[in-house]
């Protein structure tokens, strides 16, 4: 017989992350956000996403630029972990749809990202997202993206 409890489903796991604010259980028990380096962060006060930095997400060796489909998954990442610890959902959003507009290139270092919920109803969210390296201020990216929360 073994000791180990069983793991927690996703919608424990977020209620319990919620409580905690222990982000890195959530992060590292999504396949994605790992295999991306995407995790969250509380810095200053609030709830940040970073996508630490490794060669794998380039995308123009000659400039280095990071790739435009990884500051897309920051940027989905960072609006799905807003939604899933800042409302009371219990399953992970859907995306219905998500517009990324890319301001500059992204440099090979970490990138942060920050989600703000727009507008919620009963069943869909408007987020809006900024991604940024350096200066906060000088953002390279960023996503309006509306999420299916619940079924009707």
């Amino acid at each position: 017989m073994s000791d180990t409890q069983p793991s927690p489903t996703l919608a424990e796991l977020v209620l319990q992350v919620r409580k905690t604010r222990e982000y890195g259980r959530l992060t590292d028990a999504i396949p994605y956000a790992r295999f991306m380096g995407i995790g969250v962060e509380h810095l200053a006060g609030e709830m940040l996403c970073r996508m630490t930095y490794t060669p794998k997400l380039i995308g123009n060796s000659f400039l280095p630029a990071l790739h435009g489909g990884t500051l897309g998954a920051l940027l989905e990442c960072s609006a799905i972990f807003e939604l899933l610890l800042q409302t009371e959902t219990q399953r992970v959003p859907k995306v219905i749809s998500l517009t990324v507009d890319f301001l500059r290139s992204g440099k090979a270092q970490d990138t942060f990202a920050r989600a703000f919920i727009t507008r919620q109803g009963r069943r869909v969210a408007n987020v809006r997202v900024e991604a940024w390296q350096d200066d906060r201020t000088r953002p390279i990216a960023s996503a309006n993206a509306l999420f299916l929360l619940s079924e009707p």
